[in-house]
């Protein structure tokens, strides 16, 4: 596995001091409350873990399964959201925790159907954010780090469902890329 990545993007120690300021921000936009978090899957499962150990608070903690992909590599631009039945968020605070923002369309369709559903504050955090012009408008409360417009993995990111297990993010090596599944937009 380590053979395939070309270069370490953002080293393990860095991330985790990351985490350290993201959680403080966090503690200080929501005082007192608790919060409801939900981490989209399967992407947000690694930086979502880490982030909500830092949170001496109570959490009540959900998982929603969303796509766009449907089976390719690039967003369909269609998100849908994939179990049927989803939290309960009237009334709450609710903290959205995604791992990676490019095209803006699935944290925009969750943003929306959480407030449509009576959600009393959303915010959003995720561990990347492209630097780039977004399909959707929208941008996190919380991000990680900006990133160029490349494909990345590890640290809960993944190829073909590989590689979400490296403790750093990465870019893949030309020899590990399907020449006929080739990476193109990271939601």
């Amino acid at each position: 596995m380590e053979a395939d990545i070309e270069r370490v993007l953002i080293a393990e120690e860095v991330i985790d001091k990351r985490l350290d300021l993201l959680a403080r921000r966090i503690e200080e936009d929501f005082p007192g409350e608790i919060i409801q978090v939900i981490i989209l899957l399967k992407g947000a499962l690694v930086f979502a873990a880490d982030l909500t150990r830092r949170l001496p608070r109570m959490l009540e903690i959900e998982c929603l399964n969303v796509s766009s992909y449907h089976g390719g590599t690039e967003s369909s631009g269609q998100v849908d959201f994939l179990d049927h039945k989803l939290p309960d968020v009237k009334g709450r605070q609710v903290l959205v925790l995604d791992d990676i923002l490019d095209t803006g369309r699935t944290l925009r369709a969750v943003v929306d159907r959480l407030t449509a559903d009576g959600a009393a504050k959303v915010k959003t955090g995720v561990l990347l954010a492209k630097d780039k012009a977004r399909a959707a408008n929208v941008e996190a409360d919380y991000v990680g780090f900006v990133i160029g417009d490349e494909f990345v993995v590890g640290y809960g990111l993944d190829y073909q469902g590989r590689y979400r297990n490296l403790p750093y993010v990465g870019t893949l090596a030309e020899s590990a890329i399907d020449p006929d599944h080739r990476p193109k937009a990271q939601e």
